[in-house]
């Protein structure tokens, strides 16, 4: 039909122009448009998918960043969960999750098509759309066991990562995310919260809150690991049993945040002026990945000399917390905010409750603060609410405080049961012994390397013992 508009229309607006070569260039032109579109697809899922990949990474982060923040007789427990996170994770979502966050058409609350990625793929969503999705639902199960980690019955992590992943981030995606959401800047099936909706790019509420709200009620619950406090109830550091990996888990997460925030526009091949400009969505992902990485950076210098005025010394832990904190909190308006702004933003083993719930809900907040009405208006569409300090009322900042409010009440009403259901079934908690010779050595057949933990009194065989080599004394020749 279109090439036979387009024949009619050229064979009439140039006179010596026949039907027959009409219809043959208006067919070449069809042909290219085609191709065009095919590639621009292309393009699109590339970049998509490439993203993925690097979120899918920061699950290798997680696993070393934990591993370095536990102490060594529990090494290989918390890696095993960080491989089951993403294991089970990925049958959960795939089954349900998905469905629950993006299987539209649906109503505000929930989505109730695609199980099982039922009708798939749909102009609305391709593959490298479900693996980006599913990325960012593992991420969350791993800021949650973190909080809980040195003390959790295995089967305990299956049952919480399987119900995390599969509904309660589902449905907060759904809010927030899906253009069905009651809450979501891109609702298209009925009015937007407070003429705004959420504006929460990549994350800090979606991913951080509620991982973080989650490992909270789980450390609350499950009480503190033996050892943290003293008889007179002062807290004790139990260290983690290696800031190597500590420090390589934080420049692996680095690196895939920048498929976390970039890559949330999911789309790279748009422009937002004529065709043909040098400004379109490609410099807005560019501007992301710097607002990213200057958050970061601020928020570390910001730890490591504030530290070394409060405790007297440099330490590289408190700073690779500071500067995943950043990263967590510039996650919500990493693509509506200046880089400047981003320089603005500022028990558990990991402290991911903390560094996660708190900085998230910051993140949300700070996005209400200082979103930039042109940003905001490339991202989201034109005449939307913007940053109460840039000029824009206070309507998107009401919309983000709705955030912080429903995400808490709604992991607290779904997590804390769950946790509370598995710690009066005795299925939360490892026992005391178990606790305190390490679950390696009682739960996964032996240590992952040989070791000894300076505050563990536990007596450990002697073929999994290091001990001090000391010089033997030289004779002195005479």
């Amino acid at each position: 039909m279109a090439s036979q508009s387009c024949a009619a229309a050229l064979s009439g607006g140039l006179a010596n122009v026949n039907s027959t070569a009409a219809t043959f260039i208006c067919g070449q032109l069809d042909s290219i448009n085609q191709k065009l579109t095919d590639t621009t697809y292309a393009v699109n899922n590339t970049y998509l998918l490439f993203s993925a990949y690097l979120v899918f990474a920061m699950q290798l982060g997680f696993a070393m960043l934990c591993a370095g923040s536990v102490r060594a007789k529990n090494t290989m427990n918390i890696m095993l969960t960080n491989v089951l996170d993403a294991a089970a994770g990925g049958l959960s979502y795939y089954l349900f999750g998905y469905a629950f966050a993006f299987g539209g058409p649906s109503n505000g609350f929930i989505g109730r098509h695609s199980f099982g990625l039922t009708d798939f793929p749909s102009p609305s969503a391709d593959y490298s759309f479900f693996l980006y999705q599913w990325a960012f639902a593992i991420a969350a199960a791993g800021i949650t066991s973190g909080s809980i980690a040195e003390r959790t019955q295995f089967v305990a992590y299956l049952i919480y990562s399987s119900f995390l992943t599969g509904f309660v981030y589902p449905i907060v995606s759904h809010w927030f995310w899906s253009s069905d959401g009651w809450a979501s800047a891109t609702r298209t099936n009925g009015s937007l919260l407070f003429g705004s909706g959420v504006i929460d790019f990549a994350g800090s509420g979606v991913v951080h809150m509620v991982g973080g709200i989650a490992g909270l009620w789980g450390a609350l619950v499950e009480g503190p690991r033996i050892g943290r406090f003293d008889r007179s109830g002062r807290s004790v550091v139990l260290r983690g049993h290696s800031a190597s990996l500590v420090v390589l888990g934080s420049f692996l997460l680095w690196f895939g945040w920048y498929g976390f925030n970039p890559g949330s526009f999911l789309t790279i091949a748009k422009s937002y002026g004529e065709s043909g400009g040098y400004y379109g969505q490609w410099s807005a992902i560019g501007r992301t990945a710097v607002t990213t990485t200057l958050a970061g950076c601020t928020a570390a210098l910001t730890t490591l000399f504030s530290k070394r005025l409060l405790v007297g010394h440099w330490n590289v832990i408190d700073v690779c917390n500071g500067l995943l904190g950043g990263f967590a909190a510039i996650t919500s308006g990493c693509s509506v905010v200046e880089p400047w702004a981003a320089i603005v933003e500022f028990d558990d083993p990991l402290e991911a409750a903390q560094l996660h719930g708190g900085c998230g809900a910051w993140g949300v907040l700070f996005t209400g603060l200082f979103a930039k009405k042109k940003y905001v208006a490339e991202v989201y569409g034109s005449g939307k609410p913007y940053g109460l300090f840039m000029g824009g009322g206070g309507k998107l900042l009401a919309a983000q405080v709705i955030q912080i409010l429903v995400i808490s009440g709604w992991v607290t009403a779904t997590m804390l049961p769950l946790f509370y259901g598995l710690h009066k079934m005795r299925l939360l908690r490892i026992s005391r012994e178990d606790e305190t010779a390490g679950m390696d050595l009682t739960r996964h057949g032996g240590f992952a390397y040989a070791y000894h933990d300076e505050d563990d009194g536990f007596a450990k065989p002697a073929m999994f013992m290091m001990g001090r080599i000391e010089p033997s004394p030289q004779a002195h020749p005479q």
